[in-house]
């Protein structure tokens, strides 16, 4: 075969997948039909749980460095109005200005350095599998070739060639909208205000924040401390726009007119995008050795949530196929991919259309629903629980024989500070290698010696922490929890269960295989 797992789409999916998988010592090829990076600006920062991950994967500081500007104070928009998380001490909702094409260009330099082959201008035009492989057509600079692998994972995108090809249905709706999103600078003739209002030559005060008139939707976001403020506009429209082809300045101008009826004058454009709302979701994530990620997977009709959702698609999915790749998968975990992240995605699916329920609201009971919306927000439980649901942190995965589990099962494992003879260090720096580990905390030996079988594919760790939630927690690849020992709990009771959670996501003891 030419490759263990072949990766169409070189976007933050495919390429986040194919880092996994190399740290999982899997040989990835990714395929991309572009013959460069695309400069087209799309989205325009990283947000959600996507952020506490790439902690945990060591990769956050890089992300932090490739910034292009200040972190912006936790205020996001949500439906036309906002969620406001600057009075919470710790938000469950962060963000980070990160272009698009800077987060692509850190995880293709990230895949070179972990020996990643990535082939440019190599346009897939079909797929075919069978019970062994699946085989890929393809049209490269030199012509046409066919490569095979044990698996292909298709992170193309809204129009998946992989997708259509498996056959996997992708039903859903798609919104008449256009949004455009601009960061300007203005000539000395627009003063931003102290309270961010805009005060714009024969016009007058464009207020910050989101005014809706009948002709569509626009939103300012404007501070006296820096030049650049960022305008968005939302108008219903036929017209057809291809994703690739970029938006000019005089395009955005015109939309800013038609909507408030006003001329913007602009000195400087620093980012501009174009974007339409669809609301698809992939009717199985999987069929047979082929596997959906990321926008091939879903569509989601509001913004700030796509590239965290597709990510941790990658997360969720590398570790299950490198373990089918190696041998030593047990039953039925490849479905689980599809059964935890369609969980997800009908989550971010529920949250996002209830933002076009908001968003495309123009009566007077539209405007009501809004205003409660924020009103409720007011008080910090319905503020943290929102803020959680858009974060995606709020995910716990349904385990087999959940009933009776410890309370973490299912979830993404917090960053506990953990003390050991040496030094002080936390829980994510465990899991840079995105290896599966056995946290022992509470000294238990016979935990570490039901876990002994397992050696070559958990890491057995033990440390103390403060106010310790369970006396082991066993942490997959993904960072979410597959098993835990409550406080003191008997060891007549917790070897067993420990090596039936082994054997159920990390297969048959090794002296059994």
């Amino acid at each position: 075969m030419d490759a263990d797992v072949i990766i169409v789409g070189a976007g933050p999916t495919g390429l986040m997948l194919a880092c996994e998988l190399r740290l999982a010592g899997v040989r990835p090829l990714v395929l991309e039909r572009q013959q460069r990076r695309r400069d087209t600006p799309k989205a325009g920062g990283l947000g959600g749980q996507i952020l506490e991950l790439l902690r945990y994967r060591g990769l956050l500081e890089r992300c932090e460095a490739a910034c292009t500007g200040p972190v912006p104070a936790p205020r996001f928009p949500y439906g036309g109005v906002h969620l406001d998380l600057t009075g919470l001490v710790d938000p469950p909702l962060r963000a980070l200005p990160l272009p698009q094409q800077r987060l692509e260009e850190m995880l293709d330099e990230r895949a070179g350095e972990l020996g990643v082959e990535i082939r440019r201008g190599h346009q897939v035009t079909g797929v075919e599998q069978d019970e062994a492989t699946v085989t890929t057509e393809v049209v490269g600079p030199d012509g046409p070739y066919r490569l095979t692998a044990g698996y292909l994972a298709g992170c193309d995108g809204a129009r998946s060639l992989v997708r259509e090809g498996a056959g996997i249905a992708f039903p859903g709706t798609a919104y008449p909208e256009v949004n455009r999103l601009a960061q300007v600078t203005f000539p000395d003739t627009v003063t931003v205000l102290a309270n961010g209002d805009l005060d714009v030559p024969g016009f007058g005060t464009v207020r910050g924040g989101f005014t809706r008139t009948d002709r569509g939707l626009l939103g300012v976001g404007a501070s006296p401390n820096s030049p650049v403020v960022s305008l968005y506009t939302a108008e219903d429209e036929s017209t057809e726009y291809d994703d690739d082809t970029p938006i000019s300045i005089t395009e955005f101008q015109h939309s800013f007119r038609r909507v408030l009826g006003a001329e913007l004058p602009v000195d400087d454009a620093i980012r501009l995008s174009r974007f339409t709302f669809k609301a698809r979701h992939a009717e199985h994530y999987r069929k047979g050795r082929i596997l959906l990620a990321g926008d091939a997977a879903h569509l989601f009709p509001a913004t700030g949530v796509a590239i965290n959702a597709g990510m941790l698609d990658a997360v969720n999915l590398a570790w299950k196929l490198a373990a089918a790749v190696h041998g030593w998968a047990p039953g039925g975990l490849l479905d689980t991919y599809h059964d935890e992240r369609a969980l997800a995605g009908a989550r971010t699916m529920l949250h996002t259309q209830a933002q076009v329920a908001m968003r495309r609201g123009t009566d007077p009971a539209a405007e009501a629903l809004r205003e409660v919306f924020q009103e409720l927000l007011a008080d910090e439980q319905p503020l943290r629980r929102m803020g959680a649901l858009v974060a995606g942190s709020d995910i716990r995965y349904p385990m087999p024989g959940s009933s009776g589990h410890h309370r973490l099962v299912g979830s993404f494992v917090p960053d506990l500070a953990l003390h050991s003879d040496r030094a002080v260090t936390h829980l994510g720096e465990l899991l840079h290698t995105a290896r599966p580990v056995l946290l022992d905390l509470a000294d238990r030996e016979d935990l570490r010696r039901a876990a002994a079988d397992w050696r070559s594919r958990v890491d057995v760790r033990t440390a103390r922490t403060d106010d310790r939630p369970a006396d082991a927690i066993l942490i997959r690849p993904d960072a979410h929890i597959a098993w835990a020992a409550a406080v003191e709990e008997s060891a007549a009771h917790t070897a067993p269960a420990l090596r039936e959670a082994l054997t159920r996501w990390f297969g048959v003891p090794e002296n059994n295989a």
